[in-house]
């Protein structure tokens, strides 16, 4: 009987009513892969404790998780990375799964190539954000990791198109004295704030839209009209269609192809784990 290659889904995890932003990129990539069992996988070891103490949930790590495959007798599998830039986040995860009997085939985060900052430039700016008097803000999580380099590396992107979008973050690099100072500059006499994550939890309610010491509350007291984008980039299928992407190439490098049938694969391939 042919056996598909595992697909497991590694994401940060949240302990707020974001977490459907996960179901809604499972039947994505289920849609996409329908041969191929898929599988989800948590890195959060906070997450992973409230949600299985609270909330009875069953959040695994991605080592219980390809153990149970290696298990079941897989020897491959696509651990697909739900993370949005190559940060410490994601090479933890990289040497979590090279724990595992299994051997995995990486799925690369959101931004990786220059053909992944065009779709994600192109998905956000689908959005017609204004060019006059609303400024739009994309507020990511940040790091001291070397990959912050991906922040302004999208902003360069997206003012290439000619929108006054910025890009910012919760920690690092364009503060929020800074990012308020130049969107006050850019004219706009209003901002839309908008979440850089793929899913908009508890960052979202405190640090950007919480009442106090927030980034919402920060612009209106600079005297700006604030409105806030509930959802984060996980519920766009232009960036859902990223990660399917991603993952038929980790799927285009595992040597056994019988039990890989073509789906569409790219050509580029990520290092195997």
């Amino acid at each position: 009987m042919r056996q598909f290659t595992p697909i497991v889904l590694a994401a940060f995890g949240t302990t707020s009513r974001a977490m459907n932003t996960y179901s809604y990129i499972d039947n994505a990539v289920k849609k996409a892969f329908p041969a191929y069992p898929v599988r989800w996988a948590y890195t959060s070891r906070m997450v992973r404790s409230h949600m299985n103490t609270k909330r009875r949930a069953n959040m695994k790590t991605p080592q219980q998780v390809l153990n149970e495959l290696g298990q079941q007798g897989h020897r491959w599998a696509v651990v697909q990375s739900l993370h949005v830039i190559n940060g410490h986040e994601f090479y933890r995860l990289v040497d979590a799964v090279r724990e595992s009997t299994v051997r995995s085939s990486m799925g690369l985060p959101l931004l990786t190539s220059p053909s992944d900052y065009q779709s994600t430039a192109a998905a956000i700016l689908e959005n017609g954000f204004a060019k006059g008097d609303t400024a739009t803000v994309l507020i990511g999580h940040g790091t001291d990791h070397p990959a912050w380099t991906a922040y302004p590396a999208l902003a360069q992107m997206l003012a290439a198109g000619g929108a006054n979008v910025h890009v910012a973050c919760i920690e690092g690099a364009s503060s929020m004295k800074e990012t308020i100072a130049t969107v006050k500059q850019s004219g706009a006499g209003s901002v839309h704030l908008v979440p850089l994550m793929l899913v908009a939890g508890v960052h979202l309610q405190e640090d950007i839209a919480g009442n106090e010491d927030s980034w919402k509350h920060a612009f209106k007291n600079a005297g700006m009209a604030v409105s806030v984008e509930s959802e984060g980039l996980g519920k766009k299928p232009a960036i859902i269609d990223i990660f399917i992407r991603h993952i038929r190439e980790a799927l285009a490098v595992i040597p056994d192809r019988n039990s890989n049938p073509s789906v569409g694969l790219s050509p580029n391939s990520p290092q195997n784990a």
